[in-house]
């Protein structure tokens, strides 16, 4: 696997500079750059293009959840507090991680080694069998990727339905698109993500899903209709 390349996220220079020395004793690991507040994150980030963002809560002007929801497709995130009461809300996020200061540095590797994990998995060919853990309420519940029927855009939210649940979370559409496995899944709306196990009929603007015992109607974009059509196998005469 390529290094991972990393951009530190702190408005505290000494957390910046041990989160750099702790990085440079790690392998296959490349800093990408550092930011001091959100703002410069927002300019950079999309220029840096990091595999992993070590990224700090509790900072001025524009904290790290604001940050995160100002980008559209945020990179994989380990994020870093003085505080345990973010740690739900990080994972709301879709942190890989949550790191709670002072970080000692075998729990630092174990972050590192987890995130690199991910992007492996992120690399490799998926089939929908990997799970996720999804915020419901003041818990976190696992779920089977296979097990999403479709994912509708609400507002700065998504919901992933199931056959029987739906979950919202704090995600752009261009963001959980490219977290779901392109086997398993394809965009036909821009509100719209369907699992293409899930399309029971498809029609000249909309389609039919199996949602447990009913039948979902979903509107096909005409900008997505063709590379829908490219995904399935169809028979005619």
């Amino acid at each position: 696997m390529k290094s991972l390349r990393v951009v530190v996220v702190d408005d505290e220079p000494l957390a910046r500079s041990r989160l750099k020395r702790m990085l440079q004793n790690i392998g296959n690991v490349d800093i990408a750059g550092e930011c001091a507040n959100g703002h410069q994150a927002i300019e950079q980030i999309p220029k840096i293009q990091p595999d992993v963002l070590l990224l700090d809560v509790q900072m001025p002007e524009m904290n790290g959840f604001d940050f995160i929801g100002s980008i559209e497709s945020p990179p994989n995130i380990i994020i870093i507090s003085s505080a345990e009461e973010y740690a739900l809300k990080a994972f709301d996020f879709n942190a890989v991680d949550y790191l709670l200061k002072p970080i000692s540095y075998s729990r630092f590797c174990k972050a590192i080694d987890k995130v690199s994990r991910y992007y492996s998995r992120r690399e490799a060919p998926a089939t929908g069998n990997e799970e996720i853990f999804i915020k419901n309420g003041s818990s976190l519940v696992k779920l089977k990727l296979r097990d999403i029927i479709y994912v509708e855009a609400l507002e700065n939210y998504v919901t992933l339905n199931t056959s029987d649940e739906k979950y919202t979370i704090h995600f752009t559409m261009k963001a959980i698109e490219s977290q779901l496995p392109s086997g398993v899944f394809i965009r036909v709306h821009r509100s719209f993500i369907v699992n293409k196990g899930m399309i029971q009929s498809i029609r000249e603007n909309t389609l039919d899903l199996n949602v447990g015992n009913t039948v979902k109607s979903i509107p096909v974009g005409k900008s997505y209709r063709d590379s829908l059509l490219n995904e399935i196998n169809v028979m005619a005469r």
